[in-house]
């Protein structure tokens, strides 16, 4: 994701393809369909003057299908950021919590050596740090326990063999499905309040297989969809239903921009853009220089006891 000339994020997707924005309700509509119209234009002096409303019509699902793409870009960068802070977690979240337990036990080793209340009181609020917490276990992904780090967490610290972490990147088949489905079933297709909530429905448990990267379960859903009942064909509207269309997607494309902006400025999102084509590299350049830190410390702290 990267931001234009306005501020505002341009999601690509795995194309890199820009997504084009979804026009505003409150400006000239017919651009969005000129090319269309120019591609037409024979074909309506031919069959008499368009309908009014054509232009609008087509200016209205034009701007569902870049809104769709929009949506579709925005998921994919979502489940890669919660992928990533995932991975960045159980990598990283033991060498962060041996960090803070010798920032503590240097801080302890000074207090103890010169009484000092100022030291005792940093030594306390360092110490403090390190407590275990309510669901610490949940947040760290059972890297911590009651007694401390993890077995699983001390073999990384000590270079001996872990377990890998369990990764769930979509594979480009996984993505491939789950932009088709995406395409045919998102809710804003949707003519009724019936279709959209059967559609919502359905996408909820696309966009669920997708995060898990299944996709043996995508393949079931498009079955399913492809099985289940026809979308009704979009009847004709009249202009004022058309703009009022344009004005939720627009409306929808702001809100949708606002929550782009906030993966983006989140730490794992940036952390994530930083290397977006390897983050497994940066990953073990970070954990690099932890380890150099951690060796640092430990370097400290043994020159403090030995003292």
């Amino acid at each position: 994701m990267t931001q234009d000339a306005f501020g505002e994020p341009t999601i690509r997707n795995d194309d890199e393809q820009d997504v084009p924005d979804v026009p505003d309700a409150t400006t000239d509509t017919t651009t969005g369909a000129a090319g269309d119209a120019d591609a037409t234009e024979g074909a309506g002096e031919a069959s008499g003057p368009e309908r009014p409303e054509a232009r609008l019509e087509r200016a209205v699902r034009a701007a569902e299908q870049a809104l769709i793409e929009f949506e579709i870009a925005l998921e994919t960068f979502r489940v890669e950021v919660e992928n990533f802070s995932r991975l960045h977690h159980q990598r990283l979240g033991p060498m962060y919590a041996r960090l803070d337990e010798l920032d503590a036990m240097i801080a302890e080793a000074r207090a103890s050596r010169s009484g000092d209340p100022e030291d005792l009181r940093k030594a306390r609020e360092a110490r403090a740090m390190v407590q275990p917490m309510p669901g610490i276990e949940e947040l760290f992904h059972d890297w911590l326990d009651s007694d401390g780090l993890s077995p699983e967490a001390a073999a990384m610290l000590t270079d001996q063999p872990v377990q890998p972490p369990k990764r769930v990147r979509p594979t480009d088949e996984v993505r491939k499905l789950y932009r088709d489905l995406a395409r045919k079933a998102h809710p804003d297709l949707a003519q009724d309040d019936t279709e959209r909530a059967r559609r919502d429905e359905f996408i909820a448990r696309v966009n669920a297989a997708y995060g898990r990267g299944d996709e043996a379960l995508l393949r079931q859903l498009a079955e399913e969809w492809a099985a289940g009942p026809a979308p009704k064909e979009p009847r004709l509207s009249e202009s004022e239903e058309l703009y009022a269309r344009l004005e939720w997607l627009a409306q929808r494309k702001e809100l949708l921009t606002l929550v782009a902006k906030d993966l983006e400025q989140s730490a794992i999102g940036a952390m994530l853009q930083m290397a977006p084509d390897d983050p497994d590299r940066l990953l073990e350049e970070i954990a690099e220089q932890l380890l150099a830190e951690v060796s640092g410390r430990e370097s400290e702290l043994a020159r403090l006891v030995q003292q």
